[in-house]
């Protein structure tokens, strides 16, 4: 995909990751919680498709930061999409986990 300049672009971009991916993490290649979330889904035999919005150029990183704001009200990451539903962040999903709520997700 090409790289966004704008929010209207970093929206559609982000809707195109959720769209063609069964899961999605946008992530910071820093954050711890971001490496939990990922260690979760690896230890479920999940597939997933990361995003490290900290390594993209310029301000698409942000860009997208904002665009998922807009589309979810969180500000945080990891940010978590199964099945273009938005799960949220680490917590979120480890509960929807203990619940027994995520591996039918995955399925």
């Amino acid at each position: 995909m090409a790289p966004v300049t704008n929010l209207q672009d970093a929206r559609a971009k982000v809707d195109a990751y959720v769209a063609e991916n069964k899961v999605v993490i946008f992530s910071k290649s820093y954050c711890p919680y971001c490496d939990r979330v990922k260690d979760l889904f690896k230890g479920l035999g999940a597939t997933y498709f990361a995003i490290e919005l900290d390594e993209l150029a310029g301000d698409e990183g942000n860009l997208l930061q904002a665009a998922l704001k807009a589309k979810t009200n969180q500000s945080t990451v990891p940010n978590v999409f199964v099945g273009t539903k938005h799960i949220g962040g680490n917590d979120d999903t480890r509960k929807l986990h203990a619940k027994g709520g995520l591996v039918p997700l995955l399925g």
